[in-house]
């Protein structure tokens, strides 16, 4: 048995020493974690005796071989809300919240019986959120890969959102017939050739599916574009994430299908994060 101060001392050090940012930070989500203390406990009451020493370390060794904190707690939160993740699904990074800011500045009515589409749903962060935001609209995740269907639609039930959603395995849009008000993406957008140079918790333990973007990045903007003009309703919207340098390069492919880019917008850091498209100008 140990305390609370010693546990997070040598789970920080260990972390530090991993290069790992923010290794007390990182240490108490773990202690927490394996203790079910929340981190307010933590920090309030060091002297607390806890009897998971030997489990915590082994937590802490997970993560020093850089596997993400979410994949070793198998949760991440997104809008605000908490989110299952496995080795199937793309970690939900606080960047894609960019994509929920974007459409909530083209539909400001929260009371809006939106159609929502969300094409390469993973996790189904970005419907879960969408859905949360619009208590009277209904949504279809898509995603190539069943078993990542099956965690969105696990994510989506224990949401309370199993009524207004559905999840469906497809190749992006070519297994959809119906009209959007709002799609939505967060495709693969890394260049194969990137992928290795990607820091240790993308390369290594996100799918390589949800990260691969082709020789160039852009094959599923490619898809997506063909397909948009058969998906979005006159007056619909389409919301876009892409990655560094490519906003030009994503624009060019929505202009080319037919497809009015109507603004890009950016991520916390400046960056332009995603565009929203339109079928007209109006």
């Amino acid at each position: 048995m140990t305390d609370v101060r010693t546990c997070l001392a040598d789970g920080a050090e260990r972390l530090r020493a991993a290069g790992i940012e923010n290794p007390w930070r990182e240490a108490r989500l773990l202690l927490s974690h394996v203790t079910g203390f929340s981190e307010a406990v933590l920090i309030g009451y060091p002297e607390r005796i806890v009897c998971v020493a030997e489990d915590y370390i082994s937590l802490v060794n997970r993560r020093t071989a850089r596997e993400p904190i979410s994949h070793i707690t198998g949760q991440r939160e997104f809008w605000s809300l908490s989110f299952a993740v496995t080795p199937d699904t793309l970690d939900p990074r606080p960047d894609s919240e960019t994509v929920i800011e974007a459409a909530l500045a083209e539909f400001t009515d929260s009371r809006s019986a939106l159609h929502i589409l969300d094409l390469g749903t993973g996790s189904g962060c970005l419907l879960a959120a969408l859905l949360s935001i619009y208590p009277a609209a209904w949504g279809l995740g898509v995603d190539r890969n069943p078993a990542t269907a099956l965690v969105a639609s696990r994510n989506l039930s224990a949401l309370g959102m199993a009524r207004r959603a559905a999840v469906i395995v497809g190749d992006w849009g070519a297994s959809v017939s119906n009209k959007f008000n709002l799609v939505v993406s967060n495709p693969p957008y890394i260049p194969t050739a990137q992928i290795e140079t990607l820091q240790p918790e993308v390369s290594q333990f996100d799918p390589r599916m949800a990260l691969d973007g082709g020789p160039d990045g852009l094959d599923a903007y490619r898809r997506i574009a063909l397909a948009m003009p058969n998906l979005l309703r006159p007056d619909g919207r389409a919301v876009i994430e892409f990655g560094d340098g490519q906003s030009e390069k994503v624009s060019e492919l929505a202009a080319q299908h037919g497809l009015h880019v109507r603004k890009v917008r950016a991520d916390l850091a400046g960056r332009p994060r995603c565009l929203v498209c339109s079928l007209t100008k109006s």
